[in-house]
């Protein structure tokens, strides 16, 4: 099986920035990208970002483009979200995915909260 681990979840003021971490362990067989959704209370689970692990190519919500930038750390499997600009509306949990051949596994989330 795989476990992923997400990290960097804290209470932020408007404006402000965090790194989210996730690191990806067990048996990790053709790990094809890794990424993050988020769900705030009341609403459903959302894309924000996504990296393929070979190319390095990213993917962003258009909610986030030029405000987060996703990353990786190729022979750790972990992957990085860089928040900045932090705005109340982006206060949710934010979850890790790893999509390994054709299945996704998933962290289990780590809450960002952007209040004054």
């Amino acid at each position: 099986q795989v476990q992923l681990v997400e990290s960097g979840g804290a209470l932020v003021q408007p404006g402000g920035s965090l790194r989210l971490s996730c690191a990806a362990s067990g048996r990790i067989v053709s790990l094809n990208g890794m990424g993050w959704y988020r769900q705030a209370p009341g609403k459903e689970r959302e894309f924000v970002a996504a990296i393929v692990w070979g190319g390095g190519n990213t993917n962003y919500a258009d909610s986030v483009k030029g405000r987060f930038t996703i990353s990786r750390e190729y022979t750790k499997y972990s992957v990085y979200l860089q928040m900045d600009s932090l705005k109340p509306e982006d206060t949710a949990v934010y979850y890790c995915y790893a999509k390994i051949l054709s299945r996704e596994f998933w962290g289990q989330g780590t809450q960002v909260t952007v209040s004054s």
